[in-house]
């Protein structure tokens, strides 16, 4: 009963709702260039990024914001910056103890497309549709998943409180399906921090109207939340196995709330 609420509040707020100019505007060529830039600079003096890392992150922001939208761009680089921080937060304790997602601090190439080839897709699909209002939640979602999983993954490795999500068992800390309190907790802060930007840039900002924003929030910070789940999930039914990468797992639990976000907006007509 409360998600049919929810629902019909999107749905009565999206029959009000402006679109979305992006793609080749003017405009939105410069800001979106101009943000690539700036990505480019600042992975590499605070070395975020390696060198192929920086360029197939400069390819994909450019997909992002040129055939999506500059807001879109600037959204998925809050998100590699969240996930650069979380990636460096007791860095020390996590390298002693082996869980550190990377030897060197950085992130790599395969690491980007992992992440960040679903939301790519969605701004293809979205220029090739010219629907940037109807496909900005799908973006926002797959967003949402990333960060909720790679806020997990950083700060729940330091909780040893940690059992299988198929078995409900204890398992070591940095086992792939593995969840803790403090893993859960982190990735309920991701996705609702991409959900807080997405709501100011992609509706506030874009659309004008406060109505309808809290809703939009809470969809996308569930729908983050729940893709999280679903990476643990696949860690433990398919990567334990060795069937799947680690990277294949984000992409498809990304993957999955893109999806579930457009069966959502898309069946209530947004």
């Amino acid at each position: 009963m409360q998600w049919q609420t929810v629902l019909q509040n999107v749905q009565a707020v999206a029959l009000d709702v402006g679109s979305i100019s992006g793609g080749f505007d003017s405009l939105n060529l410069l800001i979106s260039l101009s943000l690539v830039a700036v990505l480019t600079i600042v992975s590499g003096v605070k070395r975020i990024l390696d060198g192929p890392g920086t360029l197939t992150a400069i390819v994909l922001g450019v997909m992002v914001g040129t055939l999506g939208h500059w807001t879109w761009l600037l959204i998925l680089l809050c998100f590699l910056v969240g996930g650069h921080w979380a990636t460096r937060w007791s860095w020390e304790e996590k390298s002693a103890r082996g869980l550190a997602e990377s030897k060197d601090g950085m992130r790599h190439w395969q690491n980007v497309v992992a992440n960040g080839g679903v939301p790519g897709l969605v701004a293809v699909g979205a220029f090739i549709t010219e629907d940037w209002n109807g496909l900005f939640p799908v973006f926002a979602c797959g967003v949402a998943v990333a960060a909720a999983d790679t806020f997990a993954s950083e700060f729940g490795c330091l909780d040893d409180r940690v059992r299988m999500i198929t078995t409900g068992r204890r398992c070591p800390a940095g086992t792939n399906g593995g969840w803790s309190p403090t893993g859960q907790f982190a990735a309920l802060i991701g996705a609702l921090s991409i959900a807080g930007m997405s709501v100011v840039l992609g509706w506030w900002l874009q659309v004008g109207s406060i109505e309808g924003g809290a809703t939009l929030l809470l969809v996308i910070t569930i729908i983050g939340w729940l893709g999280c789940q679903i990476d643990s999930l696949f860690g433990a039914l398919l990567e334990n196995r060795g069937l799947i990468g680690k990277g294949h797992v984000n992409m498809l639990a990304i993957g999955f709330g893109s999806l579930f976000a457009w069966l959502i907006f898309s069946s209530i007509g947004w």
